[in-house]
């Protein structure tokens, strides 16, 4: 690690951290917290993916429907208006949509071949701008005078890097530039991430292997074929079982860096806080 201890850490001029974990655990909540009340640069992995790189994705699946509407078909034709996302770092909602649910397209599906092409385009994504942290640290220092950075990574990181590989250049350039930390959640909070994705599905990216097998095994056990799936009803019955498969991904990641759990994320309320409980962690290992 770039810290050897916790006070190693609290001295250091230039504290830089990285936090990972499924969504809604507190990796936003922590990083607002730092860049609000703390001289700190906060870096969002997800919206500089739904901006630098499926903008263009987004917005063009936004012409695409427009283009249905008369009206709005020859405003566009004409230039006469301006489509695009309006994707901020508590609002990711179009790159959700975009990334669409496969099933009926009478209840907002997508041709589940579909589905994977977008999923693949948001794997490079999330790859490049996952890399692209080192360089915002530099620009956070260098333009804007941020000597502490905290990237907020998406919930999929464990899904596009292989942990277990010490080569794998992804996990290689963070763990050799910024502090890695595991948001670790209890089964209460397991159910509670459950419960909270049933009352609004959302998509989400899932390994390849993984979509392929649960599609297989859903539309055989719910005797449904492409046209008929519903498609909340599939993303809900998937989201269960993927709280399952990347639980040991992230236990991978983890031994790269520290664990704090998401009890200990709750109780943090300032940028001071923060800093203790990152000290604590490292000196547990």
């Amino acid at each position: 690690m770039i810290y050897r201890s916790g006070k190693d850490y609290l001295g250091s001029p230039r504290k830089r951290v990285m936090l990972f974990g499924m969504s809604g655990l507190g990796k936003t909540y922590l990083s607002n917290l730092l860049r609000d009340h703390g001289d700190w640069f906060h870096y969002s992995v997800d919206y500089r993916i739904g901006t630098r790189y499926m903008g263009e994705y987004i917005a063009d699946n936004f012409k695409r429907e427009a283009m249905k509407i008369p009206l709005l078909r020859e405003l566009l034709m004409t230039d006469s208006v301006y489509i695009a996302s309006n994707i901020t770092f508590d609002n990711l909602a179009p790159l959700s949509t975009y990334l669409g649910k496969p099933g009926d397209p009478d209840k907002g599906g997508v041709p589940f071949a579909e589905y994977m092409k977008r999923q693949e385009q948001h794997r490079a994504a999330e790859v490049a701008a996952t890399l692209d942290t080192a360089r915002f640290m530099e620009r956070a220092e260098e333009i804007y005078g941020y000597a502490n950075f905290v990237c907020d990574t998406s919930g999929s990181i464990c899904e596009v890097v292989s942990a277990e590989d010490e080569a794998d250049p992804v996990m290689r350039q963070l763990a050799d530039t910024l502090l890695l930390v595991w948001i670790k959640g209890s089964d209460a909070h397991t159910a509670e991430l459950v419960r909270r994705f049933d009352r609004a599905p959302k998509p989400m990216y899932y390994q390849p292997h993984f979509l392929h097998a649960a599609w297989e095994e859903y539309r055989a056990t719910h005797s449904v074929t492409e046209e008929t799936c519903d498609p909340d009803h599939f993303v809900r019955w998937t989201y269960a079982r993927a709280l399952a498969h990347r639980q040991p991904r992230y236990e991978a990641m983890a031994r790269w860096g520290v664990t704090v759990t998401a009890e200990e994320v709750s109780e943090v309320s300032s940028a001071r806080e923060f800093d203790a409980l990152m000290a604590r962690a490292i000196d547990r290992i």
